[in-house]
């Protein structure tokens, strides 16, 4: 088996797993702000990853004019957009789980 091949393989699979691990942690973490915790990091690693190994499996100028952009949007826009919903669902006053015991914004109460 070629290198190059297994390389791709290797980094497709990654991603698709961590892409799964962000799935499961969506449905089974109990609130709002973990959730998009898991998605945010999960999701977006595993894209990277899914997308290097596409760009490993068949490169090409045409796909790293693609496919770098796509990584770059990929790291800007994922941590906003977690942030983001964290914020709304804090200042829609979604519930922490009882075993969160520290809550810095609590001095600071949603707008």
């Amino acid at each position: 088996m070629d290198v190059q091949l297994t390389i791709a393989q290797s980094l497709v699979s990654l991603g698709a797993l961590l892409m799964g691990i962000g799935a499961v942690g969506l449905i089974r973490l109990p609130d709002v702000y973990n959730r998009t915790n898991a998605v945010a990091k999960a999701a977006s690693l595993g894209m990277i990853c899914l997308l290097l190994g596409v760009l490993v499996w068949k490169p090409s100028v045409l796909a790293a004019f693609t496919l770098v952009p796509a990584i770059l949007l990929q790291l800007l826009t994922s941590p906003i957009s977690g942030f983001a919903i964290g914020r709304a669902a804090y200042r829609s006053r979604a519930p922490l789980i009882a075993e969160t015991h520290l809550n810095e914004l609590e001095s600071d109460p949603p707008r």
